[in-house]
């Protein structure tokens, strides 16, 4: 007999409505590009392809945990609603002890469970299941001994307290165990308004017991609409981040290429200057300073040093000057007094990058070898100013550069930052790379 190997998939939005909210940890697994295709297309047509299938085996943790706080709502509705229908019970002329009690118990209840799911403890399934089980059966024993000790005049405004209480546990075990589950309660309603009925009046009343099913079918119906669409939207959220991430990590690539490969091949191309020893002697420095680039990006890439990431800014661009000289390229760097904590690590990357290739096309295109880099804070962010006394060009006739236009402005735009360049044919060129805090 053969092993049965096939991997276990189902609807995630069945999955979602069979689980609750915590199915959402599936979301990641089986995720079609064409759900985030920004492509018009019909509606229904993409909610169907949320809708399709996972691997209901897989969890994704962090996902799983932030489930969780779906029922901070229901929660806090029952906090709210059973504080108000205490207070329609006095206005109504109520009277009992037992009322309040009972009401400052599921309030206690339900603070005690929004304190459980803000801790900071692991998350474990089987202690969220025990207290939904003890949440359900305080509010089914709350409902019968209000019943129970209110005289019948008061019956009808005492019994809204711990009917809140049971509205909002139908909404709570919809979101966090699945629709199956708030049905459940649901149905075991009815019967417990007839018995409640039974319990202050003696007569058992079949008629009683449907007099508030229009008001929970419609929480079950309101919270299985907010779980369907919360499990949706966030089906879409991953795939249209996925997608976008997949983009940034093209571009990245392209950049690298851009930054390192094709500038030493361009470097190769360009007509130079001596005799062909001369020509083979620069070439192959310009080709040994780019391998050890490469490599360095190849090591940086799959461990981060601790000491690069924790120099401040001024030290990024003071070794980028030392490192643009070997190239051949005289930066004066002129640094303002900034703030160490000014910028975070992110920006400061982007930043030195986008100086790195606006030194680099100063180098090939700028017909000189010297560049000032002014560094200040200004505008509630912090200014790089690289400048050079070149050719220049003219920015009406400029071509759509992939130097300017990714290694220079997408990569500042990516960390929230800005570009300008300015140039005109015999004044130089000034770039200005500006990032906020």
């Amino acid at each position: 007999m053969g092993v049965n190997t096939r991997t276990p998939r189902a609807g995630f939005l069945v999955t979602l409505l069979r689980r609750g909210a915590p199915a959402m940890a599936t979301a990641t697994s089986e995720l079609d590009d064409r759900i985030a295709d920004p492509s018009p297309i019909a509606a229904l047509r993409r909610m169907r392809r949320m809708a399709g299938p996972v691997d209901v085996t897989v969890q994704d943790n962090l996902l799983l945990r932030a489930t969780r706080y779906v029922a901070m709502v229901p929660l806090l509705y029952r906090i709210i609603a059973v504080l108000g229908a205490l207070a329609a019970f006095y206005a109504d002329g109520g009277s009992s002890p037992v009322v309040p009690v009972v009401a400052v118990l599921c309030v206690g209840l339900n603070v005690f469970g929004l304190r459980w799911l803000l801790r900071s403890a692991p998350f474990r399934n089987g202690n969220a299941a025990r207290l939904l089980l003890l949440d359900v059966v305080f509010t089914v024993a709350a409902y019968l001994v209000v019943a129970a000790v209110v005289p019948p005049s008061s019956f009808a405004a005492a019994m809204q307290v711990p009917g809140k209480e049971l509205l909002g546990g139908i909404a709570l075990l919809t979101l966090a165990l699945g629709i199956g589950y708030g049905a459940g309660l649901l149905v075991l309603s009815i019967p417990l308004a007839m018995l409640a009925w039974l319990f202050n009046s003696g007569v058992f009343n079949v008629k009683q017991g449907f007099t508030a099913l229009g008001t929970m079918l419609g929480v079950l119906l309101t919270a299985t609409g907010a779980l369907v669409l919360l499990g949706l939207g966030t089906r879409l959220a991953l795939a249209y981040g996925i997608r976008h991430g997949r983009l940034a990590e093209r571009a990245r690539q392209h950049r690298t290429l851009h930054d390192t490969v094709l500038q030493t091949l361009e470097s190769m191309a360009l007509p130079g200057a001596g005799d062909a020893d001369q020509q083979l002697t620069e070439l192959r420095r310009i080709a040994r300073a780019q391998a050890l680039e490469v490599r360095q990006m190849l090591e940086t890439s799959q461990r981060e040093s601790d000491e690069e990431a924790a120099r401040p800014l001024g030290e990024k661009l003071t070794a980028l000057a030392a490192e643009m000289a070997r190239e051949g390229l005289r930066a004066q760097l002129v640094m303002a007094e900034l703030d160490e904590e000014t910028l975070d690590e992110v920006r400061q990357v982007a930043i030195r990058d986008a100086a790195r290739e606006a030194m680099r096309n100063t180098l090939k295109h700028g017909g000189t070898d010297q560049v000032v880099v002014r560094v200040a804070e200004e505008d509630g962010g912090v200014a790089v100013v690289i400048r050079d006394h070149g050719t220049g060009f003219d920015e009406s006739h400029r071509p759509a550069g992939f130097g300017i236009s990714e290694s220079i402005t997408a990569r500042l735009a990516e960390a929230g930052g800005r570009a300008r360049v300015e140039s005109s044919p015999g004044s130089g060129t000034r770039v200005t790379l500006w990032m906020p805090r």
